[in-house]
């Protein structure tokens, strides 16, 4: 049976928890118990669980892993990667996707694979491995940094992300419950109070690592996928070293991976994910671009976006404006 998501994003023993106890604490919506460590804030089973993925995780060369801050649009990539990298002769019918959430192809090092086990035998797994993090670089695992595998980075335009954040975490609220409050939600995403957080810091340690290591980490866009996806698809191909041969394989691969399609299949409008306790719908929404207009006041836009320019500040990087 699988735990509900609120009771695994809060629950570990009180001696698990006892090197913890003088961490910076804070409540994240009101809600969650978030803890201060090296500068990021986790839930107790994530810290646990990160600790556990610097100590032992050993990269391969030929590992892909799917980086991101919460709720970027990963699940769109966790989709592609799995299809960039298979077989190009798989017919409709032997799609994976057909059977598999996205979150099965492409599974998490801290919500699955080292919070079920701290030592876990990954050496069975077929290569290339794929795995997902929202772990902050300066977290990662040396073996990570070091071997020649690669890291796809996604990030998504603040205003946008905090909108589905929020969303999302309003699927673990019951109708009674109402969802959150927006307001508190935003000034805590301002604070840089969230799971993973502060996104500006997560996303700004990758976007610098991937100035310096392009053949490292590919840093990616929602905003661009969402202009250009057949452009984005080839140049995610090029960095897995699986470039296209046909203009055809381009276009099965984005049409298979398409949101509108993902949100069509049985897989994803059924069931639960056995390890975060989440409706499988539950990760897909709009997928649009510039959904933040439906929710956030004009003085809360304007806000967010001072921090993003403030925060953003002669890094070079910048997010299409909406």
């Amino acid at each position: 049976m699988s735990v509900p998501f609120f009771s695994t994003f809060q629950t570990t023993s009180s001696i698990e928890n006892a090197p913890f106890v003088h961490l910076p604490r804070a409540k994240w919506v009101g809600a969650f118990d978030l803890y201060q460590w090296e500068g990021f804030w986790y839930t107790l089973p994530r810290l646990h669980a990160t600790i556990a993925l610097q100590n032992h995780f050993k990269s391969l060369d030929d590992d892909v892993i799917l980086a991101s801050s919460i709720k970027t649009g990963t699940t769109w990539i966790k989709a592609l990667i799995p299809s960039i990298m298979a077989d190009r002769i798989l017919t409709d019918e032997q799609d994976p996707l057909l059977t598999n959430h996205p979150n099965v192809l492409t599974p998490s090092l801290e919500f699955k694979i080292y919070r079920e086990n701290t030592t876990p035998n990954l050496s069975e797994m077929q290569s290339p491995r794929l795995f997902r993090t929202h772990v902050p670089y300066r977290a990662l695992p040396e073996s990570i940094k070091n071997s020649k595998c690669r890291i796809v980075y996604m990030s998504r335009s603040p205003k946008d992300t905090f909108v589905s954040m929020w969303h999302f975490l309003n699927t673990l609220r019951s109708d009674e419950e109402g969802p959150f409050p927006i307001e508190e939600a935003f000034e805590s995403f301002c604070d840089g109070v969230s799971a993973f957080g502060p996104f500006f810091d997560h996303v700004l340690e990758y976007w610098k690592v991937s100035l310096e290591k392009p053949n490292k980490i590919l840093f990616l866009t929602y905003e661009e996928m969402k202009h250009d996806p057949k452009g984005q698809v080839k140049r995610l191909a090029e960095f897995l070293g699986r470039p296209f041969e046909k203009e055809e394989e381009v276009d099965k691969v984005v049409w298979r991976c398409s949101l509108e399609r993902l949100k069509s299949l049985d897989v994803n409008k059924e069931g639960i994910d056995p390890w975060e306790g989440i409706a499988h719908h539950a990760y897909f929404r709009r997928g649009t671009v510039g959904d933040w207009k439906n929710h956030l006041t004009d003085e809360m836009a304007s806000r967010l976006d001072e921090i993003t320019r403030m925060k953003l500040e002669g890094s070079g990087l910048s997010f299409q404006k909406v």
